[in-house]
């Protein structure tokens, strides 16, 4: 018990209940950004790998049942995607087992560096795909769509192996690869999908790292009773707090730590984020202008739906 109350897990537990309401808010970023927090924290990578992986078989379980008894998730999509990634997930703690030592270290802030760089460049295409989702004007068939086994079960595999090794990835590169395989798939079977499918990939996962390294309890007790009250208040914000916003500073943090792990200097670390500050917006602005929407106007999505009932009212 006097473990939970040093100094160490009292920031453990303050990290895991900010990055708890941005998983709250955005239904994204858990692995993506807690890992490295507790790399910075001080904790070792390996141990900081294990603990999230088990505080977040935890978290994703109970956002799984919740869309499980609303019938949202196409279960044979996700049966295919587990099939895929169980295995690798668990081989994921014996890979770093197998490269040992301070080389194991090494490699896993190496290897999360480039998943973050990943996890960005996911989110901002995941950003750009639901743009152009809203502003398509199509309608979603009302069917569901058609299964593409190969892809899919490579999508699991390539998304397994990344989480088993890193922690990143279940709810960032799986979440972006299915809009790109099933572009119909609504928003609420997608979420689903992606959380029921996350739950056995993230267990095993954590399975592996846990045989390999044990558990930290004054690590993993914080992670779990910061986490959970967290997104519970961030779920809470989410209908008055801009999701855009929030999920362009996921990418901009995401790309910044990911940098920082990789060795890449503080100077050059802050020019480019200076950059993204500045200049991103003014890039997104633009892409929003291609769509055809206003560049700055948080509440696009009704601006758009009122500019169709306008262009309907003319035609008639």
């Amino acid at each position: 018990m006097a473990d939970l109350l040093t100094t160490s897990a009292l920031a453990v537990l303050a990290v895991s209940f900010g990055v708890g309401i941005v998983v709250g808010l955005t239904g994204m970023g858990g692995g993506a950004l807690m890992t490295p927090a507790l790399i910075f924290l001080g904790i070792p990578p390996s141990a900081a790998v294990a603990n999230d992986l088990v505080a977040a078989a935890v978290n994703k379980t109970v956002g799984a049942s919740v869309h499980w008894r609303t019938g949202s998730p196409n279960i044979k999509l996700a049966t295919y995607l587990i099939v895929g990634s169980v295995p690798f997930a668990l081989a994921g703690g014996f890979i770093v087992q197998e490269i040992g030592g301070e080389d194991a270290e090494d490699f896993l802030v190496t290897a999360i560096g480039i998943a973050l760089l990943f996890a960005a460049a996911s989110y901002a295409l995941r950003m750009y795909l639901q743009l152009r989702l809203v502003t398509s004007g199509n309608q979603a068939p009302a069917g569901e769509p058609a299964i593409r086994p190969i892809p899919t079960l490579l999508v699991g595999a390539v998304g397994g192996l990344l989480v088993g090794i890193t922690s990143v990835g279940s709810g960032s590169l799986i979440m972006v690869a299915l809009l790109l395989l099933y572009p119909t798939l609504s928003a609420l079977k997608l979420v689903g999908t992606d959380l029921v499918q996350a739950v056995p990939l993230v267990l095993a996962a954590a399975i592996g790292h846990v045989v390999v390294n044990g558990v930290d309890w004054a690590v993993l007790i914080p992670l779990i009773l910061g986490g959970t009250p967290g997104t519970f208040l961030g779920a809470r914000m989410a209908s008055w707090v801009s999701q855009s916003v929030i999920r362009r500073g996921i990418v901009i943090v995401l790309s910044l730590t990911g940098l920082k792990m990789l060795g890449v200097s503080p100077e050059v670390v802050g020019i480019i984020g200076a950059g993204l500050l500045l200049l991103g917006p003014l890039a997104w602005g633009f892409i929003r202008q291609t769509r055809g929407l206003p560049a700055f106007d948080n509440n696009a999505a009704a601006w758009y739906h009122d500019r169709q009932d306008q262009k309907q009212t003319q035609d008639q």
